[in-house]
């Protein structure tokens, strides 16, 4: 880095995060407990239309990605946006963006935690909600406490698993679509896109109603900046991962959900659970309610887990700069704030 590129503070953390957790955390940010669970509901309101929500909101928020991801290279610092607001905009700025950043993700990890019970109870009836959420959140804590490495393994398998599940999903599912995979060897065919009221059944005003889930089921895509921090050679690792993640994610989202709702017309999605259980049932797979369930608490774990760093490496931040309690600028033997 060179003597102009001067960094907003001194940060003391291990570069200890690869190529490969950097891509994975990327990836798996932006695919949450809302593509497995919460698709129903936006399939609901605007029908396959909400395919182009979700590539609208794509659009726009590659261009954020991309704007944040050239500032995030060239100042590659674990306050991301917060950092970057205090030094260009003013002080100001840099506090309540990263203060509110920190809000909302407490919150969310909070509710995901929450989940984790929910989905729990559902193999152990018996068991007290409160004892699986304090027991994931103990898990995650401590992961982020060992080492940034070790929070960069677990993101990286939480991210794999929704990954394969996806990907299993549009592969076989296009075989039921076009070779009759799992229905008696008769191909099901793409009608149920354009049947039951057309591509946009309620309009482009469905697609608006369905832009506030849609934005929110890409909440996560922005740790990537947070990561910038610890990230071993920033300027190959972030640049690869920006470039590429964004349009990996709406390939996923957008062919699962194809697919999804070409198998089953989209005004049955809204009121069966999720459709991901739906489609797997169809195909014959034994358990696919239990097969998504450990699916979602991986997807929750990680939210979870991307929470706790994302607050953890913010806070840090907020106290070299003079924002936040001078004993939240602590790290540990590992280089990790606590």
């Amino acid at each position: 880095m060179s003597s102009e590129k001067t960094q907003v503070v001194q940060e003391d953390l291990n570069r200890g995060l690869e190529e490969r957790h950097i891509q994975l955390i990327a990836l798996g940010g932006a695919i949450g407990v809302g593509l497995f669970l919460g698709s129903a509901s936006a399939i609901e309101k605007a029908g396959p239309g909400v395919v182009a929500a979700y590539i609208i909101a794509g659009i726009a928020i590659f261009f954020v990605m991309r704007a944040m991801g050239e500032i995030t290279i060239e100042y590659p610092v674990s306050g991301s946006f917060s950092a970057h607001a205090y030094q260009f905009l003013n002080p100001l700025a840099g506090y309540v963006s990263g203060w509110n950043y920190w809000y909302v993700w407490v919150v969310t990890c909070m509710a995901e935690i929450t989940a984790v019970g929910v989905y729990v109870h559902l193999w152990l009836p018996d068991l007290p909600q409160w004892i699986s959420c304090l027991c994931a959140l103990a898990l995650m804590t401590c992961a982020n406490l060992i080492s940034v490495k070790a929070y960069g393994e677990f993101e990286f398998w939480f991210a794999l698993i929704k990954i394969v599940t996806i990907i299993f999903l549009i592969i076989t599912g296009a075989g039921m679509i076009f070779f009759g995979l799992g229905n008696d060897g008769v191909a099901v065919g793409i009608s149920n896109l354009t049947q039951h009221g057309g591509f946009f059944p309620h309009g482009f005003g469905g697609v608006f109603d369905t832009m506030l889930m849609v934005l929110f089921a890409y909440v996560g895509i922005e740790v990537i900046g947070v990561t910038a921090g610890e990230a071993a050679n920033p300027e190959k690792t972030l640049s690869a991962a920006i470039d590429k993640v964004l349009y990996r994610i709406l390939l996923f989202y957008v062919l699962a959900l194809l697919v999804i709702m070409s198998i089953y017309p989209w005004d049955q999605l809204g009121h069966q659970g999720s459709p991901f259980v739906m489609v797997f049932e169809k195909l014959g797979i034994s358990g696919a309610a239990h097969v998504i369930n450990f699916v979602v608490i991986t997807a929750a774990l990680s939210s979870c887990n991307s929470g706790i760093y994302s607050t953890g490496r913010m806070l840090y931040n907020l106290s070299l700069q003079g924002k936040a309690p001078k004993t939240f600028s602590t790290v540990s033997k590992q280089k990790v704030p606590y």
